[in-house]
């Protein structure tokens, strides 16, 4: 192999790849996803009812309200900012505390409360909103209750936020999409035009213009990655520790490309095999997305050690003693495919040597 053909290789897939529809693809779909998904389960299956609190006497009940787990609260400097939120589906409901509120409440004097309420608020979280001001309220004024609620808890105790479990699928699908898609076609279309047996004709020679495409896969699988990683907000506290298990996720995903490029004839048999063996490369992260499920099956596929390790680090704060062992696992794969993908390429006699 040479470096100096293969830079110009490269060079010409960089130049060629804006051309390319599913490069363009590869780019806009992970984004799209990412996108949707915030937006549709950022609102819809929020875990926490979400309460404003403007305080204009520093009332006791805004310290009581931030220690409660069942809600997320937010407090206010500026009542406009606070409205504002509430119109655009930030919190659900909003409360606005009077100068003298708490000393109203303790003497038992009649009081008044601005509430505010977003429209589009789930209703079960307006009726947990409401019943946790009202508790709050009674535990401020020091009066007990007359009744004493025991809560048992049934089932996982731990609960993930839906933008968290479905992060692992939208990181799977940037690297894969990239990293699969864009060598494959490229071989594919090669093949159909026979520009690559022209090609490996010159001095160049196979493993040159294949690791050309593959470098390029890549570059932009990598980048994807970490696109979808920064729009969630999920780079974690060892950025650098992430980008390379990105990059290892990476050539496996290219290596699976060029393999396909090489043995498939053209560009529906690739969408057809993609559709049905897409469970094989999602699966480690749709059993993430359901923690019910048996999750050591997740461990059977070889996309769950490119995924584990990237939800270790990004949303546990893991470092390189949490993925270690997952991250060996990983590069071993990376070596069968790669292997695999060397020797296939050595039998197809069409490529040239």
């Amino acid at each position: 192999m040479s470096l100096k053909r293969v830079g110009i290789l490269l060079g010409n897939e960089i130049f060629q790849g804006p051309k390319n529809f599913f490069l363009i693809w590869a780019v806009i779909a992970p984004v799209v996803i990412s996108l949707v998904f915030s937006l549709i389960f950022g609102t819809l299956f929020t875990d926490k009812p979400k309460l404003g609190i403007l305080d204009k006497d520093n009332s006791q009940l805004v310290d009581i309200a931030m220690q409660q787990t069942s809600i997320t609260t937010k407090e206010y400097t500026d009542a406009a900012r606070l409205r504002q939120d509430v119109e655009d589906g930030v919190v659900d409901v909003a409360l606005i505390l009077p100068v003298d509120f708490d000393n109203d409440v303790k003497e038992s004097r009649v009081t008044r409360l601005t509430v505010y309420v977003w429209g589009e608020s789930l209703a079960k979280d307006r009726t947990i909103l409401g019943i946790t001001v009202v508790n709050l309220i009674r535990e401020m004024s020091g009066y007990e209750a007359s009744v004493e609620i025991e809560s048992v808890i049934l089932g996982d105790e731990v609960s993930i936020p839906w933008s968290e479990r479905l992060l692992p699928l939208v990181v799977l699908i940037a690297v894969f999409i990239g990293g699969i898609f864009l060598p494959a076609t490229s071989v594919i279309n090669e093949k159909e035009k026979k520009t690559l047996q022209a090609l490996v004709v010159t001095p160049a020679s196979a493993i040159d213009v294949f690791a050309a495409k593959g470098i390029f896969g890549i570059i932009l699988s990598l980048f994807m990655g970490i696109v979808i990683l920064v729009l969630n907000q999920a780079f974690g506290v060892h950025p650098l520790l992430l980008i390379i298990v990105l990059a290892l996720g990476a050539v496996m995903a290219v290596a699976v490309g060029l393999l396909c490029g090489i043995y498939i004839k053209d560009i529906t048999t690739l969408f057809a095999i993609f559709k049905s063996g897409g469970i094989i490369l999602y699966a480690p992260a749709i059993f993430y997305m359901f923690p019910n499920l048996p999750q050591w099956i997740g461990r059977i596929f070889p996309t769950y050690y490119i995924m584990q390790p990237i939800m270790d680090i990004s949303q546990s704060g893991g470092g390189w003693p949490e993925i270690a062992a997952n991250v060996f696992v990983l590069i071993a794969l990376d070596i069968v495919i790669i292997g695999a993908f060397i020797f296939m390429l050595s039998k197809k006699r069409q490529f040239g040597d």
